[in-house]
């Protein structure tokens, strides 16, 4: 029965209502103290609290095991959660040679993830041969019921058009151009399928779970064998008119640069990219040289894979400053696999960063500087965020 009431109250029609914001608020945002629901929802705490005790009672929501984060005197506050049987949700990345598969519940807690590997330019109908086998074995080993089943977010390396949900041009995926996601997944899954840009999923996972975490507005800037990002306001993520929007690596930093994969010339990825480092290390190491590799010899203290990681940070300083003199965010979560390099990347990068935007963190008050941070999650970042657009999405197709 709880799981036909979820659904019911995520449901548009019922979003209005006391006890739809509610759900709502828990679905999107995991446990949450009274006081923050009244905060959020602009509902009085009595409502609140009597909403809260009726939905305790007929068991849709529990009481977490997540302890608050208060910092004032006294008792914490009582965090309360969507009972986890209540509903799951599943997520999909797909990657350049994987098809990354999690299943959470509604109380956010992630039950199980796995990878299903694939050939280069995996076809959408060789997805389809492997995924309902890699759901139905995660619902198998965990005894969880299909029918508990919300929906399931797709994360895709490359841009979705936000209104037909087709994948747009991508060299990761270059099958699945004009590839309509909805309707592929449809096939997996009678439930609602919500699918997004692999860089917006991950700074939905940052917002909801990681380091972007109280941050409404931010960016995200991925460095990585390529060169993406986000853009959150007001607690969500842009996406523009046709899905481009983030797309940062292909901003272009001299038209008279190198040739793009994109098609342009001299675009930001060329140069904030550990592609060509990479390129660079195997040969000064006379063998294929990973990022993992290049970070742990820059670690032993390796100059030349010091300075490669200062380079790539120096290149992508620049290009967060254009932004940076745009939008003047107060946070940018610096994410891909980079992220992993820490103060080796992120400090050069703050610098440089400093020196090319408009607004210098010494024009300012410490409170009011751009802070640029590592990213929470790196591994599968996407994949939560798959997850986080069931979870923030459902019933709003």
């Amino acid at each position: 029965m709880r799981v036909a009431e979820l659904k019911s109250f995520l449901e548009s029609q019922s979003s209005a209502t006391p006890t739809g914001r509610i759900v709502r608020v828990l679905s999107e945002r995991g446990p949450s103290s009274a006081v923050q629901i009244a905060r959020i929802t602009g509902l009085a705490k009595s409502t609140v609290s009597a909403t809260m005790s009726e939905l305790r009672r007929s068991g849709m929501v529990i009481e977490s095991e997540v302890e608050s984060q208060g910092k004032g005197v006294g008792r914490p506050a009582t965090l309360l959660s969507l009972n986890p049987e209540a509903g799951t949700c599943i997520g999909v990345h797909l990657g350049f040679d994987e098809v990354r598969v999690m299943v959470a519940d509604v109380s956010h807690a992630v039950i199980k993830e796995t990878q299903v590997p694939m050939n280069a330019d995996y076809t959408p109908e060789q997805t389809l041969a492997a995924l309902p086998d890699a759901i139905a074995d995660i619902y198998r080993a965990h005894k969880l019921s299909r029918t508990a089943i919300l929906g399931l977010g797709v994360a895709a390396s490359g841009p979705v058009n936000p209104v037909n949900g087709k994948v747009m041009r991508s060299s990761i995926l270059p099958v699945w151009a004009g590839v309509d996601l909805r309707a592929i997944f449809g096939k997996v899954i009678n439930q609602p399928v919500f699918a997004d840009n692999e860089s917006n999923c991950a700074a939905l996972a940052e917002m909801m779970w990681g380091a972007a975490q109280g941050f409404d507005d931010f960016l995200l800037f991925k460095v990585d064998l390529g060169v993406g990002g986000a853009l959150v306001s007001q607690g969500r993520v842009l996406t523009g008119i046709a899905g481009g929007a983030g797309e940062f690596g292909h901003m272009t930093i001299d038209p008279n640069g190198p040739l793009c994969r994109c098609g342009n010339r001299g675009c930001l990825e060329l140069y904030a990219s550990f592609n060509e480092p990479l390129r660079q290390a195997s040969k000064v190491f006379g063998r294929a040289m990973s990022m993992d590799d290049v970070m742990a010899q820059a670690r032993a203290g390796d100059k030349g894979c010091i300075r490669l990681i200062t380079d790539t940070a120096e290149a992508a300083g620049r290009g967060l400053a254009m932004l940076g003199t745009v939008f003047n965010p107060g946070l940018i979560v610096i994410g891909g696999r980079m992220a992993l390099a820490g103060e080796l990347l992120l400090e050069p990068l703050r610098r440089s960063f400093d020196k090319h935007t408009l607004i210098k963190r010494s024009d300012v008050p410490n409170e009011t500087a751009t802070q640029i941070v590592a990213g929470i999650f790196t591994e599968n970042d996407s994949c939560l965020g798959a997850i986080g657009l069931v979870l923030r999405h459902h019933g709003r197709l």
